[in-house]
């Protein structure tokens, strides 16, 4: 039996829907999701399994102008996305333009044999003339592609998505092993899962200075302890972070260990650490050691 494997890689600007797609996709929460931009910090996988064939989709952070090296870091996930790419799909919604940080990127794919496919996400939202227009600018601006509306939040062509792009596939056998679902390992998700709470839960700078680390995951039958370091870059925001009488800490604590609970199926014991860690976005090493640089 002929067996059909590859990378389906998502890019896209920021807050398009890319992590809602991968999420509707898989079926399973391995995205975080907020409504601010730079939810989605790294690179995550994603597979999804038939009989004859696998598909390794990619969640990658939204296309931005990199300023500090953290940004940076961020944007080799991309760049390494349109490198292995078997399948590319490109998120933008009605209204969206071609911005110049996009056409950046997506310059060598379309100097390349990759199958291209925009999705216009997002057309629950939207009116059949905007779409329309949107519709004629990408087929303008990628010739070669194909053009397909969606909404990966109400799942809206999502299952002829899956159907275009198994056709697409090289035939190869699979990169992983059938009953696998990401690449990840479970420590990853917790720290997302309580980033996600942050974003959610704070304003302003305090959930781009954040970074989680899980420092401790004990599983056992009925019930897993997890201890997190929670790390910012200024004293005044480990305040904030905390609250008064560390009001805000127990309200991220409360949220964080019912989602936990939710995606491990068991009792979570959630205990947290705050600690200052001075511009830690800016310092390579840092960077390093919690998997942002290679």
């Amino acid at each position: 039996m002929n067996h059909k494997a590859g990378f389906v890689n998502i890019i896209g600007s920021p807050n398009v829907g890319k992590s809602t797609l991968m999420n509707a996709l898989v079926g399973e929460g391995l995205s975080i999701i907020t409504p601010k931009a730079q939810t989605t910090r790294h690179r995550i996988l994603g597979m999804v399994h038939g009989e004859d064939f696998q598909i390794v989709f990619s969640d990658t952070p939204g296309m931005i102008q990199a300023v500090y090296p953290l940004q940076k870091a961020m944007m080799t996930f991309v760049k390494i996305s349109l490198q292995d790419a078997d399948v590319l799909l490109y998120m933008t919604e009605t209204g969206q333009s071609d911005p110049q940080k996009d056409t950046k990127f997506l310059e060598k794919p379309q100097k390349t044999n990759i199958p291209l496919i925009v999705l216009i996400n997002k057309i629950d939202q939207t009116t059949q003339q905007a779409l329309e227009e949107a519709v004629v600018h990408w087929h303008d601006r990628f010739p070669k592609a194909r053009i397909l509306p969606i909404s990966a939040l109400k799942k809206l062509n999502t299952e002829l998505l899956l159907e275009i792009i198994t056709k697409l596939l090289p035939e190869h056998p699979p990169y992983y092993p059938k009953d696998m679902l990401t690449d990840k390992p479970k420590r990853f998700f917790v720290n997302e899962l309580i980033r996600e709470k942050i974003l959610l839960l704070y304003e302003k700078e305090i959930p781009y200075s954040v970074e989680v680390v899980t420092e401790q995951f004990k599983e056992r039958d009925d019930l897993i302890h997890i201890s997190c370091l929670i790390f910012v870059e200024r004293n005044s925001q480990k305040g904030i972070l905390i609250g008064h009488r560390g009001q805000a800490l127990k309200k991220l604590g409360i949220q964080s260990r019912e989602s936990l609970e939710i995606f491990f199926s068991k009792k979570i014991f959630l205990e947290f650490h705050v600690k200052t860690n001075k511009n830690w976005r800016s310092d390579s090493q840092q960077l390093k050691r919690l998997g942002y640089i290679s």
